[in-house]
Protein backbone atom coordinates (compact mmCIF):
# COMPACT_ATOMS: atom_id res chain seq x y z
CA UNK A 1 0.00 0.00 0.00
CA UNK A 2 1.16 3.53 -1.22
CA UNK A 3 2.00 5.41 1.80
CA UNK A 4 -0.52 8.21 0.42
CA UNK A 5 -3.36 5.25 0.61
CA UNK A 6 -2.32 4.47 4.50
CA UNK A 7 -5.21 5.48 7.22
CA UNK A 8 -3.96 8.37 9.26
CA UNK A 9 -3.84 7.07 13.00
CA UNK A 10 -6.18 8.71 15.70
CA UNK A 11 -4.04 11.26 17.69
CA UNK A 12 -4.93 9.04 21.07
CA UNK A 13 -3.38 5.73 19.25
CA UNK A 14 -0.45 8.43 18.43
CA UNK A 15 -0.06 9.44 22.29
CA UNK A 16 -0.09 6.19 23.41
CA UNK A 17 2.58 4.98 21.22
CA UNK A 18 5.13 8.44 21.75
CA UNK A 19 4.45 9.42 18.15
CA UNK A 20 2.33 12.62 19.22
CA UNK A 21 4.31 15.30 20.80
CA UNK A 22 2.92 17.98 23.47
CA UNK A 23 -0.12 20.28 22.31
CA UNK A 24 1.10 23.04 25.00
CA UNK A 25 3.16 26.40 24.11
CA UNK A 26 5.48 28.64 26.29
CA UNK A 27 7.73 27.23 28.71
CA UNK A 28 8.86 23.49 29.24
CA UNK A 29 5.99 22.02 31.08
CA UNK A 30 6.46 20.36 34.32
CA UNK A 31 3.88 17.60 33.34
CA UNK A 32 4.22 14.64 30.71
CA UNK A 33 1.87 12.19 29.68
CA UNK A 34 3.77 9.52 31.75
CA UNK A 35 2.98 11.02 34.69
CA UNK A 36 -0.47 12.11 34.52
CA UNK A 37 -1.37 8.43 33.42
CA UNK A 38 0.58 7.53 36.68
CA UNK A 39 -1.71 10.18 38.59
CA UNK A 40 -4.93 9.07 37.33
CA UNK A 41 -4.05 5.34 38.30
CA UNK A 42 -3.13 6.17 41.92
CA UNK A 43 -6.74 7.70 41.90
CA UNK A 44 -8.09 4.65 40.66
CA UNK A 45 -6.49 2.80 42.77
CA UNK A 46 -7.79 4.73 45.84
CA UNK A 47 -10.69 5.73 44.97
CA UNK A 48 -12.47 3.46 42.38
CA UNK A 49 -12.47 4.82 38.63
CA UNK A 50 -15.44 6.82 38.97
CA UNK A 51 -13.57 8.99 41.04
CA UNK A 52 -11.20 9.57 38.03
CA UNK A 53 -11.57 12.72 35.93
CA UNK A 54 -9.57 15.45 35.05
CA UNK A 55 -9.83 17.90 38.22
CA UNK A 56 -9.35 14.81 40.19
CA UNK A 57 -5.91 14.01 38.28
CA UNK A 58 -5.02 17.36 38.28
CA UNK A 59 -5.38 18.33 41.92
CA UNK A 60 -3.43 14.66 42.64
CA UNK A 61 -0.53 16.47 40.89
CA UNK A 62 -0.82 19.76 42.49
CA UNK A 63 -1.22 21.25 38.95
CA UNK A 64 -4.54 22.91 37.14
CA UNK A 65 -6.86 21.10 34.84
CA UNK A 66 -5.89 23.03 31.80
CA UNK A 67 -2.42 22.18 32.46
CA UNK A 68 -3.65 18.39 31.78
CA UNK A 69 -5.02 19.07 28.47
CA UNK A 70 -1.75 20.55 27.26
CA UNK A 71 -0.82 16.57 26.92
CA UNK A 72 -3.93 14.35 27.50
CA UNK A 73 -7.10 16.11 25.15
CA UNK A 74 -9.88 13.94 26.91
CA UNK A 75 -10.86 11.84 29.42
CA UNK A 76 -11.67 9.13 27.21
CA UNK A 77 -8.11 9.10 25.86
CA UNK A 78 -7.02 9.09 29.80
CA UNK A 79 -8.75 6.13 30.21
CA UNK A 80 -7.08 4.45 27.09
CA UNK A 81 -3.71 5.23 28.45
CA UNK A 82 -4.54 3.82 31.81
CA UNK A 83 -5.70 0.64 30.88
CA UNK A 84 -2.41 -0.14 29.25
CA UNK A 85 0.21 1.23 31.65
CA UNK A 86 -0.60 -1.58 34.41
CA UNK A 87 0.19 -4.28 31.80
CA UNK A 88 3.98 -5.14 32.65
CA UNK A 89 5.40 -7.33 30.08
CA UNK A 90 3.35 -11.01 29.10
CA UNK A 91 4.63 -13.56 30.50
CA UNK A 92 7.46 -15.57 28.70
CA UNK A 93 6.59 -19.25 28.02
CA UNK A 94 8.59 -22.22 28.77
CA UNK A 95 6.38 -24.99 27.64
CA UNK A 96 5.84 -26.58 24.33
CA UNK A 97 2.21 -27.44 24.54
CA UNK A 98 0.03 -24.57 23.77
CA UNK A 99 -2.54 -25.72 26.55
CA UNK A 100 0.12 -24.63 29.21
CA UNK A 101 1.00 -21.51 27.42
CA UNK A 102 -2.69 -21.00 27.03
CA UNK A 103 -3.10 -21.28 30.58
CA UNK A 104 -0.03 -19.24 31.63
CA UNK A 105 -1.23 -16.43 29.73
CA UNK A 106 -4.33 -16.07 31.38
CA UNK A 107 -3.28 -16.43 34.28
CA UNK A 108 -1.10 -13.80 34.31
CA UNK A 109 -3.74 -11.18 32.63
CA UNK A 110 -6.11 -12.40 35.64
CA UNK A 111 -3.39 -11.51 37.91
CA UNK A 112 -2.94 -8.13 36.44
CA UNK A 113 -6.84 -7.24 36.68
CA UNK A 114 -6.64 -8.62 39.96
CA UNK A 115 -4.48 -5.84 41.13
CA UNK A 116 -5.94 -3.17 39.18
CA UNK A 117 -9.76 -4.25 39.06
CA UNK A 118 -10.83 -0.68 38.16
CA UNK A 119 -9.11 -1.77 34.58
CA UNK A 120 -12.36 -4.40 33.86
CA UNK A 121 -14.62 -1.56 34.67
CA UNK A 122 -13.19 0.65 31.25
CA UNK A 123 -15.72 -0.21 28.57
CA UNK A 124 -13.98 -1.93 26.20
CA UNK A 125 -13.90 0.55 22.64
CA UNK A 126 -12.08 -1.90 20.41
CA UNK A 127 -9.19 -3.92 19.74
CA UNK A 128 -5.71 -4.09 21.29
CA UNK A 129 -4.48 -0.94 20.07
CA UNK A 130 -2.13 0.39 22.75
CA UNK A 131 1.50 -0.86 23.29
CA UNK A 132 1.52 -2.99 26.28
CA UNK A 133 -2.44 -4.31 25.32
CA UNK A 134 -0.88 -5.06 21.95
CA UNK A 135 2.01 -7.19 23.43
CA UNK A 136 -0.36 -9.25 25.33
CA UNK A 137 -2.20 -9.68 22.00
CA UNK A 138 0.89 -11.30 20.43
CA UNK A 139 1.51 -13.51 23.34
CA UNK A 140 -2.14 -14.55 23.97
CA UNK A 141 -1.88 -15.38 19.39
CA UNK A 142 2.10 -16.92 20.06
CA UNK A 143 0.63 -19.49 23.06
CA UNK A 144 -0.96 -20.62 20.30
CA UNK A 145 1.39 -21.04 17.58
CA UNK A 146 1.87 -24.15 15.79
CA UNK A 147 -1.84 -25.26 16.74
CA UNK A 148 -4.12 -26.19 13.91
CA UNK A 149 -6.63 -23.27 14.24
CA UNK A 150 -6.70 -20.73 11.27
CA UNK A 151 -5.12 -17.47 12.23
CA UNK A 152 -8.38 -15.80 12.36
CA UNK A 153 -9.59 -18.92 14.93
CA UNK A 154 -6.73 -17.95 16.77
CA UNK A 155 -7.51 -14.42 17.11
CA UNK A 156 -11.13 -15.53 18.61
CA UNK A 157 -10.01 -17.65 20.98
CA UNK A 158 -7.62 -15.68 22.75
CA UNK A 159 -10.56 -13.19 22.93
CA UNK A 160 -13.04 -15.65 24.31
CA UNK A 161 -9.99 -16.31 26.94
CA UNK A 162 -9.72 -12.73 27.61
CA UNK A 163 -13.58 -12.10 28.33
CA UNK A 164 -13.16 -15.72 30.68
CA UNK A 165 -10.44 -13.81 33.05
CA UNK A 166 -12.42 -10.07 32.23
CA UNK A 167 -15.44 -12.00 33.37
CA UNK A 168 -14.24 -13.58 36.25
CA UNK A 169 -12.61 -10.61 37.90
CA UNK A 170 -16.07 -8.81 37.53
CA UNK A 171 -17.61 -11.08 39.37
CA UNK A 172 -15.02 -11.07 42.53
CA UNK A 173 -15.43 -7.19 42.49
CA UNK A 174 -19.05 -7.23 42.29
CA UNK A 175 -19.74 -9.56 45.10
CA UNK A 176 -17.18 -7.80 46.96
CA UNK A 177 -19.53 -4.26 46.48
CA UNK A 178 -22.47 -6.64 47.49
CA UNK A 179 -21.37 -7.33 50.72
CA UNK A 180 -21.82 -4.11 51.80
CA UNK A 181 -25.19 -4.27 51.46
CA UNK A 182 -26.80 -5.91 54.04
CA UNK A 183 -29.74 -7.23 52.26
CA UNK A 184 -26.99 -9.11 49.59
CA UNK A 185 -24.60 -9.72 52.30
CA UNK A 186 -27.68 -12.17 53.58
CA UNK A 187 -28.53 -13.40 50.09
CA UNK A 188 -24.79 -14.54 50.02
CA UNK A 189 -23.97 -16.13 53.08
CA UNK A 190 -27.45 -17.90 52.96
CA UNK A 191 -28.19 -18.52 49.18
CA UNK A 192 -28.63 -22.93 49.32
CA UNK A 193 -30.63 -22.19 52.32
CA UNK A 194 -32.61 -19.23 50.91
CA UNK A 195 -33.10 -21.48 47.64
CA UNK A 196 -34.61 -24.55 49.76
CA UNK A 197 -37.13 -22.85 51.29
CA UNK A 198 -38.07 -20.48 48.10
CA UNK A 199 -38.48 -23.13 45.63
CA UNK A 200 -39.44 -26.93 46.02
CA UNK A 201 -37.96 -30.36 43.62
CA UNK A 202 -40.91 -30.33 41.76
CA UNK A 203 -40.88 -26.32 40.41
CA UNK A 204 -37.24 -26.48 40.23
CA UNK A 205 -36.14 -30.34 39.53
CA UNK A 206 -32.51 -29.09 38.34
CA UNK A 207 -31.78 -26.55 40.76
CA UNK A 208 -32.73 -28.97 43.33
CA UNK A 209 -30.04 -31.63 42.61
CA UNK A 210 -27.39 -28.87 43.00
CA UNK A 211 -28.55 -27.89 46.36
CA UNK A 212 -28.62 -31.99 47.14
CA UNK A 213 -25.22 -31.88 46.29
CA UNK A 214 -24.33 -29.17 48.27
CA UNK A 215 -23.23 -26.92 45.55
CA UNK A 216 -24.75 -23.58 47.18
CA UNK A 217 -23.39 -24.24 50.78
CA UNK A 218 -19.57 -22.96 50.80
CA UNK A 219 -19.49 -19.81 53.02
CA UNK A 220 -16.79 -18.79 50.65
CA UNK A 221 -18.71 -16.15 47.97
CA UNK A 222 -16.21 -15.24 46.70
CA UNK A 223 -15.43 -16.58 42.99
CA UNK A 224 -12.08 -18.89 43.58
CA UNK A 225 -9.06 -20.29 41.80
CA UNK A 226 -10.99 -23.30 41.50
CA UNK A 227 -14.06 -21.65 39.74
CA UNK A 228 -11.81 -19.87 37.08
CA UNK A 229 -9.71 -22.52 35.84
CA UNK A 230 -12.72 -24.55 35.27
CA UNK A 231 -13.78 -22.13 32.99
CA UNK A 232 -10.36 -22.28 31.80
CA UNK A 233 -9.92 -25.72 31.26
CA UNK A 234 -13.64 -25.74 29.60
CA UNK A 235 -12.50 -23.67 26.90
CA UNK A 236 -8.86 -25.45 26.01
CA UNK A 237 -11.12 -28.56 26.55
CA UNK A 238 -13.43 -26.82 23.56
CA UNK A 239 -10.70 -25.83 21.17
CA UNK A 240 -8.79 -29.39 21.67
CA UNK A 241 -11.62 -31.14 20.37
CA UNK A 242 -12.33 -28.74 17.80
CA UNK A 243 -8.20 -29.47 16.65
CA UNK A 244 -9.12 -33.48 17.39
CA UNK A 245 -11.40 -33.11 14.67
CA UNK A 246 -10.02 -31.80 12.11
CA UNK A 247 -7.64 -34.31 12.49
CA UNK A 248 -9.82 -36.94 12.13
CA UNK A 249 -11.09 -35.67 8.85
Amino acid sequence: MADEQRPELPSSVELAWGRRASSGRGPRPTLNVERIVDAAVRVANKEGLDAVSMNRVATELGSSPMALYRHVSSKDELLMLMTDLPLESPPRFTSDDWRERLRAWAWAHREVFQRYPWMVRVPIGGPPITPNNVAWFEAGLEALAGTALAEGEKVGAVLLVSTHVRSDVQLNADIRAAEANTDRAMVLANYGAFLRELTTADDHPALHRALQEGVFDDEDTDSTDEDFEFGLQTIIAGLEALMRGRDDD
